[in-house]
């Protein structure tokens, strides 16, 4: 079981060589910055709801491994939305900040990925043994923003996938089923 964790770190970094390997092979579209922007969005967004699967998986596997990647593979989910927004201000704003503050207050669909990018800096920031101690009783509850997150995510996206809704249809699906599970599994333990 000590391999597991450096076998899913090296996992976790495959999205990464991907996206490094479509610049390199100058297969980003007609657009690539636009396309460099998708791909970094989209690898955040599988990470987050790999991320948030840990949970589920523990609870009916009875396997305490997933929820000691959970954490690692939210910090991975923090990194490649970080990806995403400095391709987003380097590639299609080439860092101009005017342009930059602009586009999250005009744009809302920039504005919620804006949004969800803060809350899982906030988690990131957040998710240190030392943090969990101070915040006490208080850390869970910050931690439940996880869910905001991914809706404001997944929002996001469907805003910028307008016409190719197949991989959103996906991603929705995929956090319905979580986020359905988590909701049942609470509202049994309220009703016990």
């Amino acid at each position: 079981m000590k391999a597991l964790k450096p076998a899913v770190f090296a996992a976790a970094l495959l999205p990464l060589a991907q996206v490094l390997w479509l610049v390199a092979s100058d297969s980003l579209g007609p657009d690539p910055a636009q396309g460099l922007s998708i791909a970094t969005g989209e690898r955040a967004f599988w990470m987050l709801v790999v991320a948030l699967a840990m949970t589920p998986l523990r609870q009916l596997s009875g396997r305490v491994e997933f929820a000691r990647l959970r954490r690692m593979l939210g910090l991975f989910a923090l990194f490649y939305a970080s990806v995403h927004l400095l391709a987003w201000m380097a590639f299609m704003l080439e860092f101009r900040w005017s342009a930059i503050t602009e586009e999250i207050v005009q744009r809302p669909y920039i504005t919620v990925g804006f949004a969800a990018y803060l809350i899982l800096v906030a988690l990131g920031v957040t998710s240190t043994n030392g943090m969990v101690r101070r915040l006490g009783r208080h850390w869970k509850r910050l931690h439940r923003l996880v869910y905001a997150t991914a809706l404001l995510a997944l929002t996001h996206q469907l805003w910028i996938q307008r016409t190719d809704l197949g991989e959103v249809a996906l991603f929705g699906s995929l956090l319905a089923l979580l986020l359905g599970y988590r909701l049942i599994r609470n509202l049994r333990r309220k009703s016990l």
